[in-house]
C-alpha cells in the first residue's frame, strides 16, 4: 500500500517542475490571465501563465486585490447576509438536515462499506476566538471513538497533523493535516508489543524550508495588526482574522500580499474567518479523500460509501470530489445558507455528534441483528 502512495508521489514530479498555478487559486486572487491560443494546452486542471508577467498583475492591482481580498474575508463570515446565496427554505429544500434524512441516508448506504472523513475546526469542535483552543468534547471524542470501530474513521483537518491529533487523541483514526498535504494512518501495535505508525503521503516535502520562511516573515508583518494570529501548519500557513477588527481587514490582507508576492510557489486562499497559504501543487482536501479510499483499498470500488462532514470553503473540494464519483455524500455544517456541493446539512457540532451516535447505533443494531 504504501509502496503504491510513493509511486504516486514520483508521479507527482520532484524538485518543482510539474508546480503549477491552478485556475481556481487565480481566480480566487482575481487576476484576468490571457493564455495563448498559440501555445499547447495545459493539463486538465492548470492554467500556465508567466510568474513574471503574475508579479506584475500583483503590483499594479495592489490596491484592487486588497479590495476584492477584503470582500472575501467578508463572505467568509457565516453572520454577514452576502453569504446567504438563497432564502432559507429553499436552501434547506436542497440541503437537508443529515438528521431528519437518516433513514433515507443509511437506505443509499445498503451493501456498501460505509468510510468516514471528518473535519475538525467547527466539525467536532466549536469555532472559537483563539485557535489554540478548539477543544473538543470528551463526549464528542466518545463517540468518534465508538464510530472508528464501526467505520473506517479520518480526520482532514488544515491544521498541522500533530496538533489535530493532539486535540482529537485517537490513535486509531487516520489523520491527514494540512489540507491533506501531511497523510498518516493509525498506530497499531506490534506482535513485540512496540506501537508504530506510518506515514502515508507528504505531496510537499520540499517546500518546508520555504513555508518556515515565509511564516517568520509573516509573524514580523502582521504584529502591528491587532488580534492577527499566524499558525504554521507545517505545509501550510493560516493567517486568522476573527479577532482582527473588521476596519484593519484591508490592511492584514496588503500586509499578507507584500509578502507572498516574493514567493510565486505559494498560493493564497480563502477560508472561514483564514487566510490560507499553501505550495501551487494541485492538492487539497479532495485530493486527500481520494488518497485515503486508495490506501484502504477502495480506489475503484462501486460498493463504498464515503460520507464527508464539514464546514468550510476548503471542505468543498471533498465534497465535489463526492458529487463527480457519484458516491456517498457531503454534509455542509452552518447554521446559515451557502453555496456549496454538500447534499445535507447539519448546524452545529452538536448535531454532528447526533448524527454520528445515530450511525454508530445503527451498526451495532445490524450487526446485532
Amino acid at each position: 500500500m504504501v509502496s503504491f502512495l510513493e509511486e504516486r508521489a514520483k508521479n507527482m514530479g520532484g524538485g518543482g517542475q510539474n508546480i503549477m498555478t491552478d485556475a481556481k487559486s487565480v481566480l480566487n486572487m482575481s487576476i484576468t490571465v490571457t493564455v495563448s491560443a498559440q501555445k499547447p494546452p495545459a493539463p486538465h486542471g492548470y492554467i500556465s501563465i508567466s510568474t513574471k508577467r503574475l508579479l506584475h498583475n500583483l503590483e499594479i492591482n495592489a490596491g484592487a486585490r486588497a479590495s476584492v481580498w477584503v470582500d472575501s474575508m467578508r463572505a467568509s463570515s457565516p453572520t454577514h447576509k452576502k453569504s446567504t446565496p438563497n432564502d432559507q427554505g429553499s436552501w434547506n429544500l436542497h440541503h437537508p438536515s443529515a438528521l431528519e434524512m437518516f433513514e433515507q441516508i443509511i437506505d443509499a448506504s445498503k451493501g456498501k462499506q460505509i468510510v468516514m472523513f471528518l473535519d475538525y475546526d467547527g466539525t467536532l469542535s466549536p469555532i472559537v476566538e483563539d485557535p489554540d483552543r478548539a477543544f473538543m468534547s470528551n463526549k464528542m471524542r466518545r463517540t468518534v471513538r465508538k464510530l472508528a470501530k464501526c467505520f473506517p474513521t479520518a480526520i482532514v483537518s488544515g491544521r498541522c497533523r500533530d496538533k489535530v491529533y493532539k486535540f482529537v487523541k485517537l490513535a486509531e483514526l487516520y489523520y491527514a493535516g494540512s489540507h491533506g498535504m501531511d497523510i498518516k494512518g493509525p498506530k497499531k501495535r506490534s506482535k513485540t508489543d512496540k506501537v508504530t505508525e506510518h506515514v502515508l503521503f507528504q505531496p510537499a516535502n520540499e517546500f518546508l524550508p520555504m513555508i518556515d520562511e515565509v511564516y517568520k516573515q509573516l509573524v514580523e508583518t502582521t504584529k502591528s495588526t491587532p488580534g492577527a494570529k499566524v499558525e504554521n501548519n507545517k505545509f501550510c500557513l493560516s493567517v486568522h482574522f476573527r479577532c482582527v477588527d473588521e476596519k484593519k481587514w484591508s490592511e492584514l490582507a496588503q500586509q499578507v500580499n507584500s509578502v507572498l508576492k516574493e514567493y510565486p510557489k505559494l498560493r493564497l486562499t480563502q477560508g472561514r474567518k483564514v487566510l490560507e497559504i499553501r505550495p501551487t501543487i494541485k492538492w487539497d482536501k479532495g485530493k486527500a479523500l481520494e488518497i485515503l479510499l486508495e490506501s484502504l483499498g477502495f480506489a475503484n470500488c462501486t460498493d463504498v460509501f464515503p460520507v464527508y462532514i464539514g464546514d468550510d470553503r476548503t471542505d468543498e473540494d471533498a465534497f465535489k470530489i463526492l458529487r463527480d464519483r457519484g458516491q456517498g455524500f457531503g454534509i455542509l455544517v452552518s447554521k446559515y445558507p451557502k453555496d456549496t456541493n454538500a447534499s445535507y446539512s447539519l448546524q452545529e457540532p452538536d448535531e454532528v455528534m447526533d448524527f454520528l451516535q445515530r450511525l454508530v447505533e445503527w451498526k451495532q443494531l445490524s450487526m446485532g441483528a
